[in-house]
């Protein structure tokens, strides 16, 4: 045979493993069956027994088509608290549709009194119902698993809410830079009313007149008294003002927004609860850890104790930082003179910090146009600074050498041209 396949011999492949593992066909993966097409499906000429009502009947049904998964990957789930296969949400799902005493007791009287066929007969949502109330207390496992998850995000919001209390408060008692512009503020308005006896050498002034001083005009109504504050900060104070290293000198407005929409009432009622389920939460623990055989005692016990004694530790922390937070305003209370409005007993703190808000944020709002202005003024200048030196400069006319051969040789050729 005179052709290439018959000269031609195959080489040893060095690597076969390599070969395997890149081009070896791909097992596919087995896609999990709806649970409810686990159950055995009903002969349609026997009658399918039903004990639950239409509705919660349906109810179930949707849930069963909804879910991919198996039972025993529910029953792992649950025993061994691990929702990498079964999310948390698929674990309330399941939580908040388990059978009532009622539906338990008559599935249950189902099972053990029908005969074999009979039981086949059960709809597929009493099986789902059963077979979820067979996993080892259930109810208690899944109570934990999800109020670990509630527990996490509820103590964050609270501490969250917090941190924008307590920071804004300190930021109201530390600021330097805020304590001159309110400085300037009760400075220019003595000095407005320095006429007037009662009002011309005021030791301080009432917070709710900050966001009322954008309505204080110039005479020619070109800028207002917020305007002027701002210009003459960043004029006297500011010695980086119209630059890239200016800083914005008082809190940001949205701190104050922030603050303003939380309640002491409201945290204070969040973290009183936020215990009290935290103690049936541990009481749910001890009940399983006693009901539980030694076979699903573990990870269980391990696990969830230890999220017990780390929710309390933190609870308590963050009930110590609600408290300082409240002196912290109180504080803010004390140092502003502040006085509670009309028939009211506290000051709230929405009404201080909304106050700071609408200030901040008209402040910020003349800060950044005279910033751009000043940052304009400086390149103006130095555009003319830079014309001047040019225009100054000039340039200088070198002075003849008449020794030199070139100057020499211009007299030689001159005296040539004349004679």
């Amino acid at each position: 045979n005179n052709t290439l396949w018959g000269s031609l011999k195959e080489p040893d492949i060095v690597n076969t493993n390599e070969f395997e593992d890149l081009f070896s066909k791909a097992m596919l993966q087995q896609k999990k069956k709806p649970l409810s097409d686990t159950y055995e499906k009903k002969a349609k000429t026997k009658k399918i027994i039903k004990l639950l009502d239409g509705k919660r009947s349906q109810a179930v049904g949707i849930l069963i088509s909804s879910l991919h998964l198996e039972m025993k990957d529910i029953q792992q789930a649950v025993l061994n608290v691990d929702n990498s296969v079964v999310d948390l949400e698929t674990i309330e799902a399941l939580y908040e549709n388990r059978a009532t005493g009622d539906e338990m007791d008559k599935i249950t009287k189902h099972y053990e009194t029908s005969k074999e066929d009979e039981v086949k007969l059960l709809d597929k949502p009493e099986q789902f119902l059963y077979e979820l109330s067979q996993i080892p207390d259930f109810a208690g496992r899944a109570h934990c698993i999800i109020f670990q998850s509630v527990f996490r995000d509820t103590i964050s919001s609270i501490h969250r809410k917090v941190q924008i209390i307590s920071s804004t408060c300190k930021a109201l008692l530390e600021c330097k830079a805020l304590q001159d512009v309110i400085g300037l503020v009760l400075a220019f308005g003595n000095y407005m009313n320095g006429g007037n006896r009662t009002r011309g050498q005021a030791d301080g002034f009432g917070l709710e007149i900050l966001p009322k001083l954008k309505d204080v005009k110039s005479k020619d109504n070109r800028i207002n008294l917020v305007d002027y504050v701002v210009l003459y900060h960043l004029r006297y104070f500011d010695q980086h003002a119209g630059t890239d290293k200016s800083v914005f000198p008082l809190p940001e407005p949205q701190d104050f927004f922030q603050a303003a929409q939380v309640k002491f009432d409201d945290l204070t009622k969040d973290i009183r609860k936020l215990k009290k389920d935290l103690t049936a939460c541990e009481k749910d623990v001890q009940k399983v850890c006693t009901n539980s055989s030694e076979e699903h005692l573990q990870p269980f016990k391990q696990k969830m104790e230890a999220f017990v004694s780390e929710a309390q530790k933190e609870h308590s922390d963050e009930e110590d930082r609600l408290n300082a937070a409240q002196k912290s305003f109180q504080d803010v209370v004390n140092y502003f003179g502040l006085k509670p409005k009309s028939g009211e007993k506290e000051v709230a703190p929405s009404h201080v910090f909304l106050l700071w808000y609408e200030f901040c944020n008209d402040f910020r709002n003349s800060w950044v146009r005279q910033s751009k202005n000043i940052s304009k003024e400086r390149l103006k200048e130095a555009q003319e600074n830079i014309k001047k030196i040019t225009a100054e400069k000039r340039v200088e006319t070198k002075k003849i050498n008449a020794q030199s051969l070139k100057e020499r040789l211009r007299q030689k050729e001159a005296n040539v041209s004349s004679s």
